[in-house]
């Protein structure tokens, strides 16, 4: 049994999680912590709040007792906006609490992007154009480039959890750039495991969505990589058959 520990801020888009479960197999357990977030905005001073190492300390005793083989902080903007330093430590932090191997969101979509091979994206954000803007920053200094960014606008992660496939695939469509060899969409709180299929065939491209990839860092984390083509093209790089 591989056991993956998120810690997630809050409560938004959470059901993605047992529904990505239910893809990887009988072998992968899925455990998700919910954090304290304190003011839920998308504003830089919240969202910095929210990714401290107090408020990520607290779930941490309880995935490493459910026996989680890696942990992974399951926000995005909770971890970027700390800029690329910054979010480093945030996870050398989480590690060295966990005793374990910890990443972040934010990390998880380099990684992912990498592994596809893409190297100039479109970002479709939930955000503020601010911190919309801070997150191809953040891709900027992995060496990802940004073919463009849509912001929504949206302040709150509660509302980006009560939109719909078509708002989503509206986000997707609006974002995407001919130049882009894959369209991210960068917030946990945005319902979108059931949608990716879907997503790829309208764009005609892979497409990286939040919970997605966390789920995929963890994954890569522990060791394991999984064949899932329900969950993207991300899943399908490996061969069928699993050892």
């Amino acid at each position: 049994m591989t056991a993956l520990g998120f810690l997630y801020p809050g409560h938004s888009g959470e059901d993605d999680y047992p529904r990505i479960e239910q893809l990887l197999g009988s072998d992968i357990r899925v455990d998700l912590v919910h954090t304290d977030i304190g003011e839920d905005a998308h504003r830089v001073d919240a969202l910095r709040e929210m990714g401290s190492p107090r408020r990520l300390a607290a779930g941490i005793e309880e995935l490493r007792l459910a026996g989680a083989d890696a942990v992974v902080w399951a926000c995005t903007s909770g971890s970027f906006v700390h800029g690329w330093e910054g979010a480093q430590e945030q996870v050398r932090a989480l590690a060295r609490a966990a005793g374990l191997p910890a990443s972040s969101t934010s990390f998880a979509f380099v990684r992912a992007a990498k592994e596809l091979g893409a190297r100039r994206v479109a970002i479709g954000a939930t955000y503020p154009d601010d911190v919309a803007r801070l997150f191809a920053d953040f891709l900027a200094a992995a060496g990802l480039g940004a073919a463009g960014v849509v912001s929504s606008g949206i302040v709150t992660a509660a509302e980006v959890g009560t939109w719909t496939a078509s708002q989503v695939l509206a986000l997707a469509r609006a974002a995407d750039r001919p130049d882009a060899e894959a369209v991210l969409l960068p917030d946990t709180a945005l319902h979108t495991a059931a949608h990716i299929p879907a997503l790829e065939k309208e764009l005609g491209k892979p497409v990286l969505t939040a919970n997605q990839v966390t789920v995929w860092e963890g994954l890569r984390l522990a060791d394991r990589r999984v064949n899932a083509p329900e969950l993207g093209a991300l899943f399908t790089r490996e061969p069928v058959v699993q050892a």
